[in-house]
């Protein structure tokens, strides 16, 4: 969630970046920079910690050039120095970039290999010595920039500008936002419409996939295969992110595609990428010393705290107790002084966490909460806090605050299952790589939204629809018959795939659909031996998996091909399938996505 902005101007554009930078402060930083052109040559200023610094340096050395990129940073490779903060140079280019580049020690060790000199610890320093390795071997800089991207796998945002080229921006998006503004005679980017809302209200948001090539006259976007593509041009009021859909006609949707971005920004508060390692802050808590956590949430942060249960039993051999905050709070639960009382709340004001959150305090535990927000009650009266930071979520149906909740605390899982001595270091870098895999994983799933809508109308005509799942999808199937139920008011329900013979199995006719979330793990055969007993009866099978042989293995009604991943993170790629079916079957029914019947966002009463 670092904040990106360009501008191609007619006067000289650092104090606008700077600026527009301070209106992206919500999302987080620990440094920033601004590049500018100056007699056609590029040059910067950059400064650790906040906005006033950079201004200060600034004031003290003044940039007057017309064209500029600008950032804030918050750290994933490498520290939170002057040195290693945006824009990252050479002699060729400048630049600025959000999100996570997972192959960027392959790519490094091969351009040292040819004599590359780093000076940085960043992913991002890699793709300027790329661009600028291609402009020396001859290429122009939107094919030098093409064959950048070509070599990168990660989700990332990236403006780069060019020594020599006072009139050419160029933009890249894959997984994590870009917006693209229109001026007279001028032209802007930001990572979404707060920061360019000062300058205009006429936008056109990238998708994932596009290059754009920014100069005064306007903007070419090209898609991923090169082909030039028309995106639309939005009025944006962009006065306040409360207002501001981007181009997504609901708040859920634009939430759900920015889980990329900030599942990127929420592991890079968490992980040091370049030794794959967890680093948690320090919460004052021996985890070797754990013998036991309590878990309680509500809704949906219940069954990301239930995720977590079986992780941290798995690969931390930690028991675990999980409650539903609203029982917990009445049932006397006896515990240990010492042990840790985990909370999870989207908005950090449910009232029956927080109430349950003072029932652990009175009984001397170590309070740790997981909060998107800083500021709130669970937070002031927790003894440490894991945020996830998501950013605001709008929409009633929690989606990106899930999978940052799930983030969290599978790095937490990770942290003690090491002090534990259930981890060892090859592990640990083992599990960090598939988290870092996972914005890919995600942006690939969106890219796919098409067989999501194309389901949509089949589904809208169940009065009942079942969830199955096995072992640590079973939250998945809960979390995905809360979503459909929440948004569309169609009656469904999660269950464990070894229970349906114990009862649901009557339910199922040929009008049933069944959801299943399949993953090929250990438990894969157990459950498709489960849907041959929904398929002998008749049972619309909507099979989630990663399985290459599913069309063999089960008769279905649709199979949808989800990305093959590690298990240990299939939880946070499973959860936005069931989040992309329920949104489209709401928008289909003609329901309101954003704010359902009965529902509010924070629950702060009884």
């Amino acid at each position: 969630m670092c904040g990106i902005v360009g501008i191609i101007g007619q006067d000289a554009v650092a104090p606008a970046i700077l600026d527009a930078l301070k209106r992206l402060e919500y999302r987080g930083y620990d440094s920033a920079g601004i590049s500018t052109l100056e007699g056609g040559r590029l040059d910067r200023r950059r400064s650790e910690g906040k906005l006033r610094n950079l201004e200060n340096r600034l004031a003290e050395e003044p940039l007057s050039g017309n064209i500029g990129i600008g950032h804030t940073r918050w750290a994933t490779h490498g520290a939170p120095t002057e040195n290693n903060a945006h824009p990252h140079m050479t002699d060729k280019v400048s630049v600025v970039h959000n999100g996570i580049i997972e192959n960027f020690q392959e790519l490094r060790d091969s351009l040292i290999g040819r004599g590359v000199r780093f000076t940085t610890d960043t992913d991002t320093e890699v793709i300027a010595h790329l661009i600028s390795a291609e402009i020396k071997a001859g290429l122009d800089p939107q094919k030098a920039v093409h064959k950048c991207l070509e070599q990168l796998r990660g989700a990332f945002a990236l403006a780069i500008i060019f020594d020599g080229e006072d009139d050419l921006m160029i933009a890249a998006r894959q997984g994590s936002p870009l917006a693209i503004g229109y001026g007279d005679g001028e032209m802007y980017l930001g990572s979404d419409a707060i920061a360019l809302a000062p300058f205009t209200d006429s936008i056109t948001y990238l998708d994932d996939g596009d290059l754009a090539v920014l100069t005064r006259r306007g903007v070419t976007v090209f898609n991923r295969e090169g082909s030039n593509v028309t995106r639309p041009v939005l009025k944006s009021v962009g006065t306040t992110f409360l207002v501001d859909k981007g181009n997504h006609r609901h708040f859920m949707s634009k939430e759900i595609h920015e889980q990329p971005e900030v599942v990127s920004h929420t592991l890079a508060h968490y992980l040091n990428i370049a030794e794959g390692r967890v680093e948690l802050p320090d919460i004052g808590i021996d985890l070797k010393s754990l013998k036991r956590v309590s878990i309680s949430a509500c809704g949906t942060a219940y069954y990301a705290g239930l995720v977590a249960k079986y992780w941290l039993e798995r690969w931390a051999s930690l028991p675990v107790e999980i409650d539903i905050a609203s029982e917990f709070r009445y049932r006397n639960v006896p515990l240990e002084p010492g042990g840790l009382a985990l909370f999870v709340s989207q908005s950090g004001e449910t009232a029956d966490t927080l109430a349950t959150l003072r029932y652990c305090r009175e009984k001397e535990q170590n309070v740790v909460s997981i909060v998107n927000v800083q500021g709130s009650s669970i937070a002031r009266e927790s003894d440490a806090i894991l945020p996830t930071l998501g950013g605001p979520e709008i929409g009633v149906a929690s989606t990106k605050a899930f999978t940052c909740q799930m983030t969290v605390l599978a790095c937490l899982t990770i942290a003690i299952g090491r002090a534990r001595g259930h981890i060892d270091e090859a592990l640990e870098r083992e599990l960090v790589d598939a988290l870092m895999e996972v914005p890919r994983h995600i942006s690939t799933i969106l890219r796919n939204e098409s067989v999501y809508v194309n389901l949509a109308q089949s589904l809208s005509r169940a009065k009942d629809v079942l969830y199955l799942g096995r072992g640590i999808n079973y939250p998945i199937a809960l979390e995905g018959a809360l979503k459909l139920k929440e948004i569309s008011y169609i009656h469904a329900e999660g269950y464990a795939a070894g229970e349906l013979k114990h009862g649901p199995i009557a339910l199922i006719d040929e009008t049933m659909p069944v959801i299943v979330v399949a993953p090929v793990d250990e438990l894969y055969e157990k459950t498709i031996s489960n849907m041959q007993e929904v398929a002998a009866r008749g049972g619309q099978i909507i099979l989630l998996t990663d399985s290459e042989s599913a069309a063999k293995d089960c008769k279905t009604m649709a199979t949808i091909q989800i990305p093959k991943a590690h298990s240990f993170t299939n939880p946070l790629i499973y959860a936005v399938p069931v989040q992309l079916l329920a949104y489209h079957v709401a928008v289909f029914m003609g329901t309101d996505v954003d704010q359902p019947r009965n529902l509010a966002k924070s629950v702060t009463v009884e």
